[in-house]
């Protein structure tokens, strides 16, 4: 009878198999427990590793270009937390077009995120932050 439990077995997990197989992606959620190098504990169980994952520009540091409208009339002056604006005499204006920034978007410690799954598990991909 032990080969018929086995059988039985084996069956089960081909079954499960082919189930999984369907499914290609799986939603996970994480939690960033280090950044150098970046470590990502999934469903307070699963340590991932920099090389299991995928980041999304969501959640890395990049430049991108924006497009700035007139800047007129004021400037600003101190520091923050107490900055305010005054009048700039002679009235004047400066068209400040397409400039590039920097969009300081990296995850830090603590951060919870939204993983996808590939099938296999083999690679996580970071999606974005929750919240």
């Amino acid at each position: 009878m032990p080969d018929a439990v086995e059988l039985l077995k084996t069956i089960k997990r081909a079954a499960l198999d082919a189930v999984d197989a369907s499914k290609p992606v799986q939603v996970c959620f994480g939690k960033v427990t280090s950044t150098s190098p970046l470590k990502i504990l999934v469903e307070q169980k699963l340590p991932l590793g920099e090389g299991q994952l995928v980041l999304c520009r969501n959640v890395t540091d990049h430049k991108t270009y924006i497009t700035g409208g007139n800047i007129q009339n004021y400037y600003y002056v101190g520091t923050p937390p107490n900055v305010s604006t005054l009048p700039v005499s002679p009235s004047h204006v400066h068209a400040m077009g397409k400039i590039q920034v920097t969009v300081h978007n990296g995850l830090v410690v603590g951060d919870e995120v939204i993983l996808l799954r590939q099938q296999g598990g083999q690679k996580y991909i970071v999606v974005d932050r929750i919240g």
